[in-house]
């Protein structure tokens, strides 16, 4: 079954949210039209508490940006932002959600950032969707989404490692890129694990 996964298309991630991706709303047309090409549609959703700790807001004297060590892994400070029940953590607006057959959340546990949407990033905890796609019978999937260099690189490189064949669609994905280059060393590491490129 052809399997189209989408990563954390939401408001906080476009133009004017907390998070903003740099042209994140530019893929949403092209992510619409490749929803018909697909017969089963996944996406994953940050749904972070109000009191996360990758939130800098919630450590004093800290600034976004910033790296510091959350429960013995490392982290970088971002603002706050897809928050439980807020407005910025819904898809975006124009992103076609009737065919989504599938949603997982991701990082609600207040002590540890999920950037992948298979584990957390210590993976300590499963979100229970390489579990659930495995009995739906998916073997390849093929990811679009934001941001490149964080949410879809770890999606990317979590399902290489669980056994699936991945094709990342790279024109519908758009990265943070905090150091210059993140996005192509992304690129070239999710490519280096397995993934096919396209364009």
């Amino acid at each position: 079954m052809k399997t189209l996964l989408l990563i954390d298309i939401q408001n906080d991630f476009m133009p004017g949210g907390a998070l903003a991706v740099s042209g994140g709303d530019k893929i949403i047309p092209l992510v619409n039209a490749l929803i018909p090409q697909f017969e089963l549609i996944v996406a994953t959703q940050d749904w972070h508490p109000a009191e996360h700790g990758s939130f800098a807001a919630n450590h004093a004297g800290k600034s976004p940006f910033e790296p510091i060590d959350l429960d013995g892994l490392p982290q970088t400070l971002w603002p706050v932002h897809c928050v439980q029940n807020t407005g910025g953590a819904l898809f975006a607006p124009g992103l076609d959600t009737r065919r989504i057959d599938r949603v997982f959340t991701k990082g609600m546990n207040p002590r540890i950032d999920s950037y992948s949407g298979f584990y957390d990033n210590g993976h300590r905890a499963s979100t229970g969707m390489g579990e659930w796609l495995k009995v739906q019978g998916i073997i390849e999937l093929s990811i679009a989404g934001v941001a490149t260099d964080y949410c879809v690189k770890f999606t990317v490189l979590d399902a290489l490692k669980e056994g699936f064949r991945v094709n990342l669609i790279a024109s519908a994905c758009r990265g943070v890129n905090l150091q210059l280059g993140d996005v192509d060393r992304a690129l070239a590491e999710m490519q280096a694990a397995g993934a096919v490129i396209q364009s």
